[in-house]
């Protein structure tokens, strides 16, 4: 009995979309509903764990491009660089050279703590909350899908951002105002993720921890709905046209490209929710709220404003591709080791 239930879990396991089909269609205990919830929690925690892996190991390789990028695109609303107590930076390899002169080679890796802090559950979850609300959107017990194909995919992908963003919203501004937080020891605004924290909820309360929230939602909506949509649906067209797996390589290929796009095209969005993360605990803030942000930067610094620090996102956008191409890897892994282990 034991030995039949294990063989109908591991038919279950390999593809998604076929155990959301024949999972709702059995009869007896395991038939029905409870089989399709069973089905969702295992997947889930499988999605979850792949997630988590891929994100802290690839983060902490590109957080010194990923500090450049911050400090770029930043550096207008950055008060040490604004009252003049520090050069602005002209450019990524100028950036990272001038912080290692001035702070120590290590310095490059500021903030990486907070940011692998809330990569391991930022990616964890947004791969598996698209995953889970996928296959929801596309499999309905009680008649036909709510979404399918294409919109299915983008609608997913933003859903999961969104819902991702609100629970690691904290560690994502403490990420952002400790790698921009310029200087040794003595001359840092803050001395860590929970100095900044603490320091924020008093000031302003809750609330200060999560400034520039909606602005992160547009960025969102629109980078995750490409970056996940898109690389699902260019997976499934190759995979459907070739009739095998797709090989690594060409995932890789549609991975990089997908995450080039969705960079550039969301990245004024980008810059604006950084913007807004920078006004937390001044006590005159630059300003005022998301379209004053816009406004702002378009008449007092030009289009180009918007864009500054594109280029080291761009080399920075490897390690999200290497993310997506290597993430049904992780899972097939870790399938294969709970089968051996049955």
């Amino acid at each position: 009995m034991m030995q039949n239930e294990n063989n109908k879990t591991d038919e279950q396991t390999p593809t998604t979309a076929t155990a959301a089909t024949t999972g709702g269609g059995g009869g007896g205990e395991g038939g029905g509903g409870g089989g399709v919830q069973r089905r969702y929690a295992t997947s889930f925690q499988r999605d979850l764990m792949a997630g988590a892996v891929m994100g802290g190991v690839v983060h902490t390789i590109v957080a010194p491009i990923e500090r450049a990028k911050l400090l770029l695109q930043t550096q207008d609303s950055n008060l040490a660089i604004v009252d003049g107590r520090h050069r602005r930076f002209r450019g990524m390899f100028d950036c990272i050279f001038q912080i290692v002169r001035e702070e120590g080679f290590l310095s490059l890796w500021r903030g990486n703590g907070s940011s692998v802090l809330r990569y391991y559950p930022s990616v964890a979850l947004n791969f598996s909350l698209k995953d889970l609300y996928r296959d929801i959107l596309r499999n309905s017990d009680d008649g036909p899908p709510v979404m399918s194909g294409t919109a299915a995919n983008f609608f997913a992908g933003a859903a999961a951002g969104c819902t991702t963003l609100v629970i690691v919203y904290p560690l994502d501004i403490a990420h952002t105002r400790l790698a921009t937080d310029i200087g040794r020891d003595g001359t840092r605004q803050f001395r860590g993720v929970w100095h900044f924290l603490s320091t924020i909820c008093k000031k302003e309360g809750v609330g200060g921890v999560y400034r520039g929230l909606p602005a992160s939602f547009h960025g969102m909506i629109v980078h995750r709905s490409i970056y996940f949509g898109g690389f699902d649906t260019i997976k499934e067209i190759l995979t459907k046209e070739s009739n095998l797996e797709l090989a690594l390589w060409k995932r890789w290929l549609a991975a990089q490209a997908v995450t080039t796009s969705a960079g550039l095209i969301s990245y004024p969005l980008d810059t604006v929710r950084r913007r807004m993360m920078m006004q937390s605990g001044l006590k005159r803030p630059m300003y005022q709220n998301t379209l004053d942000c816009w406004s702002k930067i378009y008449r007092t610094e030009g289009v180009t404003s918007f864009y500054r620090g594109a280029l080291s996102n761009m080399f920075r956008s490897t390690g999200a591709a290497a993310i997506l191409a290597l993430y049904d890897e992780v899972k097939k892994f870790m399938n294969w080791s709970s089968l051996k282990r049955i």
